[in-house]
């Protein structure tokens, strides 16, 4: 009897580099990861934010650790089949921070990383007020430094660039392209949200692009078409799984308190046989069976 569900596929240099376009959720636990694999993904993304939230229950504001990252992040990779991009946040601090992150993150199965070049702490790139970041001399630094860390290229690096919020598209765009120029494989502008933005991105960074999509305009209005006309690889959807999760458990949570059942909102939750056929119960039974009954144990 196979101990595998099927052959695990790490590699997202297609994604990256094969000429293609794909839409990935971000998951945020073993649960959520499952789920979307069985949606049909051929890759998966782990978004910081939502593991802040998971782990902690403390919002994304750089308090979430590299051990706490890299350990919930390979448990995750190891019960998946299709590869796992991961946020690296800052690389969790100076040059030598990230170089441990990189074989970290990449000894413990996970596809690639994307790594931004805010200050430590950093914060959420989607709150007001701006997001500061450090020169790009120094993120220079830390992205050669990551690049020569990796073990094999098939590990991809994702430069992201934080700075449009405070300096502007053009030095944002400016960054992207030195980023590309150190060694990273794919460059995500942070703020680069329409057409027209994302097409002056792929003028000047003249390389594969990352898009976030944050469930709400202007990005939901980014057509496959339009993504895949600017050279966008790989289009994030980072908010999806947190925010159907919170307006679940919250509808569930409030009917029960305040009608005393789960009556009306029965329909939207998963039944007990739904829920163990996610995480694939009877291979499992079946796996236990087999051994148990084996000559081995007689």
């Amino acid at each position: 009897m196979s101990l595998n569900f099927k052959t695990k596929n790490q590699s997202l240099r297609p994604f990256i580099h094969g000429g293609t376009f794909t839409r990935i959720p971000c998951v945020y636990d073993g649960l959520s990861a499952k789920l979307a694999e069985q949606a049909g993904f051929p890759a998966l993304a782990f978004s910081g934010n939502a593991v802040s939230a998971s782990l902690l229950g403390l919002p994304d504001l750089g308090l979430l650790g590299m051990q706490e990252s890299i350990q919930h992040a390979s448990r995750v990779a190891q019960s998946l089949s299709v590869p796992l991009l991961c946020d690296a946040d800052t690389g969790y601090g100076g040059v030598m921070n990230v170089i441990r992150t990189i074989r970290e993150y990449e000894a413990f199965g996970i596809a690639g990383i994307y790594i931004e070049d805010q200050v430590t702490p950093k914060r959420c790139g989607l709150l007001p007020n701006g997001i500061p970041v450090i020169s790009k001399e120094e993120q220079l630094i830390k992205l050669k430094a990551a690049v020569d860390a990796r073990q094999s290229k098939e590990f991809m690096i994702i430069a992201r660039t934080d700075a449009m919020s405070m300096f502007g598209l053009e030095e944002a765009t400016a960054r992207a392209r030195a980023y590309i120029e150190a060694g990273a494989d794919a460059a995500l502008v942070m703020g680069a949200n329409t057409p027209d933005e994302l097409k002056y991105v792929a003028s000047i960074v003249k390389a594969p692009l990352v898009a976030v999509i944050q469930e709400a305009p202007p990005t939901t209005e980014l057509s496959d078409d339009l993504l895949k006309e600017v050279g966008c690889a790989i289009a994030m959807h980072a908010g999806i799984s947190r925010y159907a999760v919170v307006r679940a458990l919250k509808d569930v949570f409030n009917a029960l308190k305040n009608e005393g059942s789960t009556a009306s909102v029965k329909s939207r939750m998963a039944s007990f046989d739904e829920y163990n056929n996610a995480l694939n119960l009877q291979y499992w039974l079946e796996l236990e069976e087999h051994y148990l009954n084996s000559e081995v144990s007689k």
